[in-house]
C-alpha cells in the first residue's frame, strides 16, 4: 500500500514559478516510477512529467520541456516538481501518482496509487 501527499499548490502570476511535492509511504517507494498528471476542467488528465524509481531517467511532456523539472529524493520518500515559466494554460488540478513499475514510460494505467491533488492557477 502506498499513500502520497501532493502540496505546494496556489495562485501565481504568469511567469512565475511553484513547487510541487509529493512525499508518499511504503517501503517500496524506490522501486516504483512516480508520476505528475494534470487535469484542467473539460479536459483529460494528462502526464505532465514521470521519473523512474531511481531517477536516472525521467520523461516530460512536450508542452512543459524546458519549463518544469522533476526530481525525487529516495531518502524523504519525496518528489518534486519543479514549474517555472508558469503559463494560464498550465491550471489545472496537479496529481502525483505511483506507479506498479519502475522506468519512466509507464502507461497512465499503470499508475495504481493517487494522490489526492493540489490546485495550481496562473493568473493575473
Amino acid at each position: 500500500q502506498v499513500q502520497l501527499v501532493e502540496s505546494g499548490g496556489g495562485l501565481v502570476l504568469p511567469g512565475g514559478s511553484l513547487r510541487l511535492s509529493c512525499t508518499a509511504s511504503g517501503r517500496t517507494f524506490s522501486s516504483r516510477a512516480v508520476g505528475w498528471f494534470r487535469q484542467a476542467p473539460g479536459k483529460e488528465r494528462e502526464l505532465v512529467a514521470a521519473i523512474s524509481g531511481p531517477g536516472f531517467s525521467t520523461n516530460y511532456a512536450d508542452s512543459v520541456k524546458g519549463r518544469f523539472t522533476i526530481s525525487r529524493d529516495n531518502a524523504k520518500n519525496t518528489v518534486y516538481l519543479q514549474m517555472n515559466g508558469l503559463k494560464p494554460e498550465d491550471t489545472a488540478v496537479y496529481y502525483c501518482a505511483s506507479a506498479r513499475l519502475a522506468h519512466a514510460f509507464a502507461a497512465q494505467q499503470d499508475y495504481d496509487y493517487w494522490g489526492q491533488g493540489t490546485q495550481v492557477t496562473v493568473s493575473s
